[in-house]
């Protein structure tokens, strides 16, 4: 059976798009509407939780079980912890990274009357003033503030304004589409994911090969402070899911730069047995570059949905992603290649036949020995 390919130019005007629409956790109404509309300029249909989380449907032949693909639509930020006596605004990060990435970046405050630009710097900026203390400051959120580009002395100036305690701060991009393939922006982490996502859709709808079973395309909006895919999956009926994510390119790990990544386990634990060897499979069958990983401080959706009381296989497939929560930088050829791998694993049977019921008989369960003797 021929595999769908994947559409670069898709690919990549899809990234943008996303990486254009601000959405740090709690704040992601904007970035729901577009992939609402990138969706229904695919034709795919789709639901909407109360919060925003997207549930849309690529239908198969077979209905019950379903499959579930997952990625998430929010990112890291920061939020306004304090109106400081100097104008100027203390920070408390939204989801888990360096200050030190913070420093230096310009940012926009959505206040009650508008919103505002401005930069984070180190509470000792300026080497003219504090001499080599610029560069044994610590490196913490209480250490940075942000410098608003406004007319403010004061925490009274700062409430003429209609800046407030809670405030969401969004950090530009810094995007840059190089021409030899790699990608550079903030957020890649789960925005190229997302694209990834959408590409293979695009890629199957386009190809037109009938699925074997409904496949769910859930957009998440939380998972970078733990809520992820626990609030989307109802009514029991998915057996499958695969949560997609970034994956760190550093030393002492093991994911492919320009190819897809396969967690075996991450900090909540191994992922599904038969399900990852399914994806490896597809990788060496359809001629994917991929490697496998595994990752010590990392979750994902997949966790957060099995926590939440589903009884679901998971697995977790990854694009490459260098300086995670950090400025990253990733590759169009990793992306390709996990678009290539969604796509084939829409296409791809059924792991089981007894996965259409939460409880069965043994059925095709997997043989006594099928997980202590090699293929």
């Amino acid at each position: 059976m021929s595999m769908p390919l994947i559409n670069p130019a898709y690919l990549q005007s899809t990234l943008r798009r996303l990486l254009e629409t601000p959405s740090p956790s709690g704040m992601t109404d904007a970035v729901v509407r577009l992939v609402c509309e990138m969706l229904d300029e695919l034709g795919i249909a789709y639901q909407l939780t109360r919060r925003g989380a997207i549930r849309a449907l690529l239908p198969g032949r077979q209905h019950c079980p379903k499959r579930a693909v997952a990625s998430h639509l929010d990112t890291l930020g920061a939020m306004v912890k304090a109106l400081k006596p100097n104008g100027r605004l203390a920070l408390s990060p939204i989801g888990f990274w360096s200050s030190r990435f913070a420093e230096g970046e310009r940012v926009t405050i959505y206040a009650d009357f508008g919103n505002l630009r401005g930069t984070v710097l180190p509470l000792k900026a300026s080497g003219h003033t504090f001499n080599k203390e610029i560069d044994t400051q610590p490196v913490d959120w209480t250490q940075v503030e942000v410098r608003l580009d406004e007319r403010v002395a004061s925490v009274a100036d700062l409430m003429t304004l209609g800046v407030r305690v809670g405030d969401t701060v969004s950090f530009d991009t810094r995007t840059e589409f190089g021409p030899n393939g790699f990608i550079t922006s903030r957020y890649l982490d789960d925005k190229a994911g997302v694209a990834s996502v959408l590409a293979a859709a695009e890629a199957v709808l386009r190809h037109g090969e009938p699925l074997p079973l409904d496949v769910l395309l859930l957009f998440t909006i939380s998972e970078e402070v733990g809520v992820g895919a626990s609030h989307v999956l109802h009514g029991g009926d998915v057996s499958e899911l695969v949560s997609v994510d970034n994956g760190t390119v550093a030393e002492g790990q093991n994911t492919s730069e320009y190819g897809v990544t396969v967690s075996m386990m991450d900090s909540s634990g191994p992922f599904d047995w038969h399900l990852t060897r399914h994806l490896l499979h597809l990788c060496r069958s359809h001629a994917i570059d991929h490697a496998r990983d595994v990752f010590r401080f990392y979750r994902s959706d997949a966790a957060s949905a099995v926590e939440a009381g589903n009884d679901i296989r998971t697995a977790l497939l990854c694009f490459a992603c260098d300086a995670s929560h950090g400025y990253e930088r990733t590759h169009e050829d990793s992306l390709s290649a996990l678009g290539r791998l969604l796509a084939a694993y829409m296409l791809s049977p059924p792991l089981f036949q007894r996965d259409v019921k939460a409880l069965g008989p043994l059925g095709d369960f997997p043989p006594a020995d099928c997980q202590l003797t090699p293929d």
